[in-house]
């Protein structure tokens, strides 16, 4: 039985992933924003259901960008025991034409995607570090491994937090904490729904006809969500995620979950040299003899 905190629990992945984890005996702290107002009913609903469940699900206030939010959901969450994993979910995904996004929507994205992952993370370290035990596990993207059409804002934020993502696992190998990546395709989740689109109208018109691009992508993740797939199922993301906390480590440094889409190819091909990398600098940054 682990002690879990989840980012963005409020619906979709983070809540399933809520509930699994809860019904395997974990002590799961829910970590969402407006816990008292738009979110009430899922907090609720979470609440209600630890209780059929062998383990506890514990609705907290967190906004992945509130610095001091995230300071007292962790000190909230840590009040009932050290914190063994971290589930990085929250997140947000801009879809339209990548130059109509302007400098503050693509901030707000950061914020969110990376520079939130940063603060939750940084929160619960100092502890793992100093128990030498621990697991954080973020939710990337297919995204994050390649550039596409109409999805560069979001494929940047991504492409940004699978590398200090991965850093940050080299780094914490001698203190026996794992930082870990899953990269999804096409889930059925509120994420296409919930899509900001480009704020500058001008730029969007410069294009033409491809400024129908955003709604024909939208729409045609829609319908094969609305096929129902195991595929596209985000339960699917949930279970990943609970496997890798059963499993022992060494762990997967990335988990692609969903239609490949190209992505453990791209794995596959890229993970020897960036092993061999890490290899030849490990001795100078661990001050180790040659």
């Amino acid at each position: 039985m682990s002690n879990i905190l989840i980012t963005g629990a409020s619906r979709g992945i983070g809540r399933l992933t809520a509930r699994l984890l809860a019904e395997q005996g974990h002590n799961v702290f829910a970590g969402m924003r407006h816990i008292d107002g738009r979110n009430a009913a899922p907090a609720a609903e979470l609440t209600a259901y630890s209780d059929t469940v062998p383990g506890t699900i514990v609705p907290l206030t967190l906004d992945v960008t509130d610095a001091e939010q995230i300071a007292v959901a962790v000190t909230l969450a840590e009040a009932a025991g050290p914190i063994d994993v971290l589930v990085n979910n929250a997140g947000v995904m801009p879809v339209g034409v990548t130059e109509g996004f302007t400098i503050a929507q693509a901030q707000a994205a950061f914020d969110v995607n990376l520079y939130g992952l940063m603060r939750t993370t940084r929160a619960v370290l100092p502890g793992m570090r100093a128990r030498k035990s621990g697991l954080v596990i973020s939710l990337s993207s297919a995204a994050g491994r390649f550039g596409m059409p109409y999805f560069g804002l979001y494929c940047a934020s991504k492409w940004a937090m699978e590398a200090w993502c991965e850093a940050l696992h080299y780094e914490l190998e001698p203190f026996g904490i794992e930082s870990l990546l899953i990269e999804p395709s096409g889930h059925g989740t509120d994420l296409v729904s919930s899509s900001p689109a480009p704020a500058d109208s001008a730029a969007v018109t410069g294009y033409g006809d491809m400024a129908q691009g955003r709604d024909r992508l939208l729409g045609m993740f829609s319908g094969m969500f609305d096929q129902g797939e195991a595929v596209t199922d985000a339960g699917n993301v949930a279970k990943v995620i609970a496997d890798l906390i059963a499993m022992n480590a060494p762990r997967p440094i990335r988990t692609q979950v969903g239609e490949d889409m190209g992505v453990t190819a791209v794995n596959d091909a890229t993970a020897p040299i960036q092993a061999a990398l890490v290899d030849m600098l490990k001795p100078v940054y661990r001050g180790e003899p040659a």
